[in-house]
């Protein structure tokens, strides 16, 4: 096991800072992995350039977390909730291409989007490759960034105007977390509203 990496079922972080200092020059650099079932980050700052936070798998909840990165910083396998967080994207280095690799559900809602959001909103990672069988949706953002007009046209991408099909994407439906998260003493919203 690695210092970055949280494994135990009821994985708990609290006000703390993981950070990869490698520099964006080191290429992957992961700052926090976790694997853990039941996990939570909560009020922690997340730092790093590629690859800065790894969320391998099981449920996981992420609550009032700040989240800096240049290259697919938020990647892996999890059932996760970013709630109430930040996501800080740095400039990547002039032959790194800021993409996602996404094969799993990927739907920002409720969130503000600043102005550097490009309009197209999304970019292929690998040509054509999983377009049409990837799930990335967006459900009732705000900001200047999040105007879904001029957004990418792709079979696999969605603006959510369900309420039934944005709820699936909630801390109660997606991790199930109105059933584990009351014993971890830190707040949540559980559906689309309080």
């Amino acid at each position: 096991m690695k210092a970055n990496t949280a494994t135990g079922a009821g994985f708990i972080a609290r006000d703390m800072t993981f950070e990869n200092w490698a520099g964006p020059a080191k290429h992957q650099a992961v700052a926090l992995r976790v694997g853990a079932d039941h996990a939570v980050v909560y009020r922690c700052d997340i730092m790093g350039y590629q690859d800065t936070l790894y969320v391998h798998s099981n449920r996981q909840f992420f609550r009032e977390c700040n989240i800096y990165g240049t290259v697919d910083f938020i990647f892996g396998n999890a059932a996760v909730v970013l709630q109430n967080c930040s996501i800080y994207a740095r400039k990547p280095m002039a032959s790194q291409k800021e993409h996602h690799h996404c094969p799993e559900p990927t739907v920002y809602m409720l969130s503000y989007m600043g102005d550097h959001i490009h309009p197209r909103g999304w970019l292929e990672w690998d040509a054509s490759f999983a377009l049409d069988t990837l799930y990335y949706g967006e459900y009732m953002n705000s900001g200047p960034g999040a105007a879904v007009g001029q957004r990418v046209k792709w079979a696999g991408y969605r603006v959510i105007t369900s309420t039934v099909e944005a709820s699936k994407f909630t801390v109660a439906q997606f991790i199930y977390g109105s059933s584990w998260l009351p014993s971890t003493g830190v707040a949540f919203l559980a559906g689309l509203s309080v």
